[in-house]
């Protein structure tokens, strides 16, 4: 009767397996874990003709403003107006007591007077002995002469200083009023009459209200187009139906860098019907044109965006695929440089992604997420 056949396996055969295992358990458990996918600033790309009408939050305040405050102390002694009052222009608002001033002034003038006294006296001794020094050499020294100059010479010294301090004493003399410098409305009083200030401290808020300003907050890749922006229409809640028609004042050339925008100052006159008071929230909105004949008619990216290649001649952005996040290298066609960015001219389309910072230490086909985003156009 036959038996059944037996398997020998050695024990360096089983060792040998056991290892083997060992190793590929290790491997698959140290397999690196894939790559997140690299934060990046991105924009979307809108199309240009969206910004022929946009409106911007803004916040009114006076033309013109001003906290006046007095040049030197004392005690108020007349104090006028009241909040509400109308002031024109060199309208006296306010005085101190000048009696300390005026007699600074005084004693001031009298020691002017006293030394232009002894200057006139100093000068006619010294012309006497150069006269008579003239007539007969031998009747006074050259000493005498040389002394008499230097006195003339002090005097007349003594006089220019006086003159100075003189001058000093009016001028803080005329520190005692306060007037108007431009014609406006009292909007606020910090001090009640016969109080005792000191110099600098506020006394009263004056705002002219016949101009009215707006600061808003543009975007950086809409600055650029401020020199094209045809009209203005400011809007505020608490005049339902009233359009008021602005002008642009004043740009900025810096970005906040909180939010990356340009401060726009606006600049309007009050409607006929209606009055705008300071701190009234409003819109303002725009109206652009972008003439063809400019040669600025495109998509506007900022400067950081694009990058070049191996061709420093082509220039590229790198556009984030929608369905997969991953990165693919774009050549673009650019215009000109402006205050906001580049503006391109061909090679985008509303509608898509693009990396706006870091563009050089990305690769094609590399995962990405966004972090920070905003609209180009």
């Amino acid at each position: 009767m036959n038996s059944a056949p037996t398997t020998h396996i050695s024990s360096s055969t089983a060792i040998g397996a056991v290892l083997l295992s060992s190793f590929l358990f290790a491997a698959c458990a140290e397999e690196p874990a894939p790559k997140p996918p690299r934060p990046v600033k991105a924009m979307e790309i809108s199309a240009p003709s969206e910004f022929t009408e946009g409106s911007l939050p803004g916040r009114a305040r006076a033309g013109q403003e001003v906290n006046l405050s007095f040049r030197v102390s004392g005690q108020l002694q007349e104090f006028p107006v009241s909040v509400g009052d109308k002031v024109n222009t060199g309208t006296s608002l306010a005085m101190l007591d000048p009696s300390d001033f005026q007699q600074l002034v005084n004693s001031t003038q009298s020691q002017m007077q006293a030394a232009q006294a002894g200057f006139r006296r100093a000068e006619a001794d010294y012309e006497r002995l150069l006269n008579v020094q003239r007539e007969d050499p031998g009747a006074t020294s050259q000493r005498a002469v040389d002394f008499a100059l230097s006195a003339r010479d002090q005097a007349r010294s003594a006089v220019s200083a006086l003159e100075a301090t003189v001058q000093t004493a009016r001028d803080r003399l005329s520190y005692t009023e306060l007037k108007a410098p431009f014609n406006s409305e009292v909007a606020e009083t910090y001090v009640e009459n016969f109080q005792t200030v000191v110099a600098m401290q506020p006394i009263l808020r004056l705002v002219d209200s016949t101009s009215i300003e707006m600061t808003v907050s543009v975007p950086e890749n809409r600055i650029g187009y401020a020199d094209y922006v045809a009209s203005i229409t400011v809007t505020f809640d608490a005049l339902p139906g009233i359009e008021i028609p602005a002008s642009i004042k004043e740009i900025g050339r810096e970005a906040t860098q909180a939010t990356r925008t340009f401060p726009l100052t606006l600049i309007m006159d009050q409607p006929e019907n209606g009055e705008i008071l300071a701190g009234m929230a409003g819109d303002a909105t725009f109206q652009v044109r972008l003439p063809e004949s400019a040669g600025r008619t495109g998509i506007t990216i900022p400067a950081a965006a694009a990058f070049a290649g191996a061709d420093i001649k082509v220039t590229n952005v790198w556009v984030i695929d929608g369905s997969t996040n991953t990165l693919s290298r774009r050549q673009i066609e650019v215009g000109e440089v402006t205050t906001s960015g580049l503006l391109v001219t061909s090679g985008l389309e509303p509608g898509e992604w693009i990396v706006t910072a870091g563009t050089h230490s990305l690769s094609d086909g590399q995962e990405v997420s966004i972090v920070d985003s905003g609209d180009a156009q």
